[in-house]
């Protein structure tokens, strides 16, 4: 795989696996117990990017691997 393919597909996932480790680290004002006026309920209280960044960039470290691994197979067969 050429490094220019490799950052992309990198990118790619790490994009896609932020959408699934987005929600585990928000809290809803309703479990905070501070519902700011005019929001509803579920709406987030605060979110700490950096930490989702962080989390993010080592999942999606570790899926780019496993799809490097199958292209690499299979480009040597």
């Amino acid at each position: 795989m050429r490094n220019s393919i490799a950052i992309a597909t990198f990118f790619c996932v790490w994009f896609i696996t932020l959408f699934m480790v987005l929600p585990f680290f928000a809290r809803t004002q309703d479990e905070e117990g501070s519902v700011v006026p005019g929001t509803p309920e579920s709406a987030p209280h605060k979110i700490n990017m950096w930490k989702v960044f962080a989390v993010n960039t080592i999942v999606a470290a570790v899926v780019f691997s496993g799809v490097y691994a199958v292209v690499s197979y299979l480009n040597a067969q």
